[in-house]
């Protein structure tokens, strides 16, 4: 499985909370995909979302991300490691 760091814009002032509800919804629907979310991280301040996946395609990522109500604007496939 590839691995992936997918960046959300538009979230300034999203609490912990939320951020939690939101990683929930994906939770829920990405094995429609073949996704697995291991984590994401929040910068309240500069309104972004990161988070990183397993899965077979970006375009995977990108569609359990638009099934759970928040689009994804960038998606990197990582590649290597250190």
């Amino acid at each position: 499985m590839a691995k992936f760091m997918d960046v959300h814009s538009g979230f300034h002032g999203v609490t912990p909370a939320e951020l939690d509800a939101a990683h929930e919804a994906d939770l829920k629907i990405e094995g429609e995909e073949g996704v697995h979310f291991e984590r994401a991280w929040l910068d309240p301040e500069q309104g972004k979302v990161f988070c990183l996946s397993t899965g077979p395609s970006k375009e995977a990522v990108q569609r359990v991300h638009e099934k759970a109500g928040h689009p994804v604007t960038e998606i990197y496939e990582l590649t290597a490691e250190a």
